[in-house]
């Protein structure tokens, strides 16, 4: 593992530019370039905030005298989960898409899903802009708990980045991988409360809530972004101990899998 974080570390400058290239590709035409990256997740605040707003902001006590508070509670947790499924959604199929660099050039795989990581906390961190000043617009200020901001991206970030490392090495074998995941992260979306409080939902549903690792994290991110208040980093406990047991898998994987991804590819 140590070998691998080295070399990793020895191509630090292809991570970088490789990022920055895949960035300014991507809207090389474009017009508005990269506010093409925070429209459609702002668009999704806009539709389910004028769907649900007048069912859901009556459970949010603490945020009752201002208009938009079901949009801003909203928009924090949509903040967190669309950085997790970005970076899984984009390792799931990585090796695949990268076979015929994997086959022409000597690097160290990992680089390609740090790749991947990188792009998705450039694409979040331009989100996090937009996010604050529409928090401005609306009158809703940040408190200095958004100084904990970085701790649970990092955490939201090793979080995916195991899950994608995993199941991209095993979507190289298995391409019903591809197929299952995309449905699970659906079925994950509604069961993490971003779009609803999770009072809720029923007492036997709301247990089960604490099987999922992202609860906390967008719990926390919604006690910094939205209430202002210091989360419960304790609570976060099992959360980080899943994401490095992942990532440390994924590394295990590499190493026992590397050689037989790219004649598989």
């Amino acid at each position: 593992m140590w070998s691998m974080l080295r070399s990793t570390w020895a191509f630090r400058y292809f991570i970088v530019s490789s990022i920055k290239t895949e960035f300014m590709s991507r809207f090389i035409r474009s017009r508005i370039g990269g506010i093409w990256m925070i429209i459609n997740p702002l668009v999704q605040v806009c539709i389910y905030a004028l769907i649900l707003s007048s069912l859901l902001s009556a459970r949010l006590p603490e945020l009752a005298d201002q208009t938009y508070g079901y949009a801003i509670y909203l928009t924090a947790g949509i903040l967190c989960w669309s950085l997790f499924s970005d970076v899984v959604t984009r390792c799931l199929t990585i090796f695949i898409e990268n076979g015929n660099i994997l086959k022409k050039m000597v690097f160290p795989k990992i680089c390609l899903p740090l790749i991947t990581t990188g792009t998705a906390l450039v694409n979040n961190g331009l989100l996090l802009l937009a996010i604050i000043a529409v928090f401005a617009v609306l009158g809703h200020g940040v408190s200095p708990s958004i100084l904990l901001l970085p701790v649970l991206t990092a955490l939201t970030l090793a979080l995916a980045l195991g899950f994608g490392i995993v199941l991209g090495i095993l979507n190289v074998f298995i391409r019903d991988i591809g197929q299952v995941i995309p449905l699970v992260l659906q079925i994950g979306f509604w069961f993490t409360p971003v779009v609803y409080v999770p009072s809720v939902l029923p007492d036997g549903l709301r247990a089960m809530l604490f099987l999922n690792p992202l609860y906390p994290l967008v719990s926390a991110y919604h006690e910094v972004l939205v209430f202002g208040r210091t989360p419960d980093l304790s609570a976060l406990t099992g959360t980080a101990l899943l994401a490095f047991g992942l990532m440390a898998a994924g590394m295990f994987m590499f190493r026992r899998a590397g050689a037989e991804m790219v004649d598989v590819l």
